[in-house]
């Protein structure tokens, strides 16, 4: 019985995945970088006729970000573990 178990592993095992889109990892490793920068937040307020008022705050606050990382080697060690290789371009961090 456990071994009918592995058999999706193994089929798994042999397939090779397609390698990362360059450009787009090293987008979402900016977005985590510029979040090491600083805390993050939004607010928004709003009225309608119905309930009136409405408002809300959020305020994100990452852990390389506490930890005093530093933005730049947060967006390298990202591009490097979800690629296997070196960025291929600086980070954006505006």
């Amino acid at each position: 019985m456990k071994a009918l178990a592995l058999i999706p592993v193994l089929v798994l095992a042999g397939c090779d995945l397609p390698p990362p889109d360059p450009e787009a990892v090293a987008r979402q490793c900016e977005d985590r970088a510029r979040a090491a920068q600083g805390p993050t937040g939004e607010v928004t307020v709003g009225v309608n006729s119905n309930s009136g008022v409405s408002s809300s705050v959020s305020v994100g606050i990452t852990s390389d970000y506490i930890r005093g990382r530093d933005p730049n080697r947060v967006y390298a060690e990202c591009v490097q573990r979800r690629t296997g290789a070196a960025p291929i371009r600086p980070p954006n961090l505006r």
